[in-house]
């Protein structure tokens, strides 16, 4: 019906300016209009991509003009404080504040339901503390390590530049020296963009980047000529991400630059899938001597594995080859399910892998199990925005926190879904260059260093509430999480938390759901 009155416009309208233009000769400004209209219907009607097109001429075009702007009609009409994921109004405005460094108070009591199942709160004290600044900086290193490293207790996650612009990644890089806080690299590899006075993680991933030989695999030389730069002061080897567990990296090549492309050592013309597991190892015994080979290639630099939990059983092999081969590493990130910044499948993003707090859980069990927590740090990384996430975090298993998408926040990130596409509107993770050089430096890398420094002092604050002076002194107890409309649980009731050896002892019973998974888990194979 649509398209035949398409058909009838068309011909009425043509007549109609005919009829005009014999009294008007002006009316013939009315082809102007009438003419590209008509032929986009006729465009339509003949298009075989799309069937809206076909039974809808010219009028289909609004369906996908509004779905085109529906995002923007949501987040800022529709959606309320609370609503949208993954992060919402709420917390996206106290990181935009924190950054500026403005007021960041909120008026007339908290709009979070605190009856909801699941809302988390703190136990306070009537006597409050105050923590000292010192106690918000982490040695790293074990036993094996010489030169151990003294890190912040919230850094910069790992985000690649490639992912991120080259703008974004001077401004975290300027912010983190700025702050004395830690600046991941991400799988990417060095690029000169990270060389601006902050500290880096070296993140090392199944591609190799920055130290991958022709044929793909690791090259030791040319690890060693970055891993020996003065500002790389720890090794992270990933294994795997909260966003695609068990998939590799995803850059498209809509975002390959030839820079990128020889930083990477990849073809520009494709995407660059990384592969899902690495090649110099396949068993957790050797992961650890992989460990242990970076360790001395850096000359004793901290180095240690990132990974998303997903079978117990798999994380608890690693444990036992630790006890085999007295190899430990100096730290495991731990990433939450609920992590991630640039590109992943939908299934991988939605159906896989553990939460940060149920995998942060774990990891410090089985730590604790096998006695070695205390040379061991554990860094999560998985939506950390607030003091209170930092608080949590380090109450259920955590020494550090690290995140990613609220540093994105902090220079300016607007949560526009749009980090796969290559045209972030904020400049941010996006390689066009128009929109990248929007972002300025000089002023995102303040709001990073601000963000940081009001989040630690909020940290802080919030320690100090309950009533103690050390962070050696949070323990799962002080976090309570509703399990009902009208009762909650601290942590250390919901979930069972082992004793130092426990693993190792014959006569200690082990919580069921560790039993079975530490009856399977094999030194030799995951």
């Amino acid at each position: 019906m649509m398209r035949i009155a398409f058909y009838i416009f068309s011909i009425t309208s043509l007549l109609i300016t005919y009829f005009f233009y014999q009294f008007f000769p002006q009316a013939i400004y009315a082809l102007y209009v009438l003419l590209p209209v008509i032929l986009l219907g006729i465009y339509d009607v003949f298009s075989v991509r799309h069937t809206i097109l076909r039974n809808y001429p010219v009028l289909g075009h609004f369906r996908y003009l509004l779905e085109f702007i529906r995002p923007e009609i949501q987040q800022y009409f529709i959606a309320d404080d609370q609503s949208e994921l993954p992060f919402s109004r709420e917390i996206r405005n106290i990181v935009y504040q924190r950054a500026k460094g403005v007021n960041d108070t909120v008026p007339f009591g908290t709009k979070k339901d605190v009856n909801r199942i699941g809302f988390e709160f703190l136990e306070q004290s009537i006597n409050p503390s105050t923590l000292p600044l010192e106690e918000t900086r982490i040695m790293i290193g074990g036993d094996k390590c010489k030169k151990p490293y003294e890190a912040s207790i919230l850094n910069v996650s790992a985000m690649s530049f490639g992912s991120l612009s080259s703008n974004a990644i001077i401004a975290l890089n300027k912010g983190a020296k700025m702050g004395s806080f830690y600046h991941n690299t991400g799988e990417g590899g060095i690029s000169s963009y990270h060389n601006h006075g902050g500290d880096l993680v070296w993140q090392i991933g199944t591609g190799y980047f920055g130290c991958r030989a022709k044929n793909g695999t690791f090259d030791d030389q040319e690890f060693v000529k970055k891993a020996k730069q003065e500002n790389v002061k720890m090794i992270e080897i990933k294994i795997s991400q909260g966003a695609k567990p068990s998939h590799g990296g995803i850059l498209p090549k809509e975002k390959i630059t030839k820079e990128i492309a020889e930083i990477r050592g990849i073809p520009m013309d494709q995407d660059c899938d990384s592969p899902p597991q690495h090649s110099e190892f396949n068993t957790p015994v050797g992961l650890l001597k992989f460990v242990e080979k970076l360790r001395k290639l850096s000359d004793g630099k901290p180095v240690g594995f990132k990974l998303c939990i997903g079978k117990t059983s798999e994380f608890m092999a690693i444990c036992k080859a630790m006890i085999k081969t007295n190899i430990l590493p100096d730290f495991i990130t731990v990433d939450g399910a609920e992590g991630g910044t640039g590109a992943a499948p939908l299934e991988f993003s939605n159906r896989l892998g553990k939460t940060i707090n149920e995998a942060l859980i774990i990891v410090h069990n089985c730590l604790v199990g096998i006695g070695v927590r205390k040379k061991i740090r554990v860094i999560a990384s998985g939506k950390v925005a607030t003091g209170f996430d930092l608080v949590a975090k380090l109450c259920i298993g955590a020494d550090i926190c690290n995140c990613a998408r609220t540093m994105m926040f902090a220079l300016g990130c607007i949560q526009s879904l749009s980090c796969n596409t290559n045209k972030c509107p904020t400049g941010v993770a996006t390689q066009d260059k128009f929109r990248a050089n929007g972002l300025n430096i000089t002023d995102k890398s303040r709001r990073v260093y601000n963000f940081h420094k009001n989040t630690i002092f909020s940290f802080r604050e919030l320690v100090g509430a309950l009533g103690i002076n050390k962070i050696s002194q949070l323990t799962p107890s002080l976090l309570h999480r509703r399990e009902t409309n009208s009762e909650s649980k601290t942590y250390l009731e919901l979930y069972p938390f082992v004793e130092d050896g426990a693993f190792l002892k014959k006569n200690y019973k082990l919580p069921e759901q560790y039993q079975k998974d530490w009856e399977l888990a094999e030194a030799e194979k995951f």
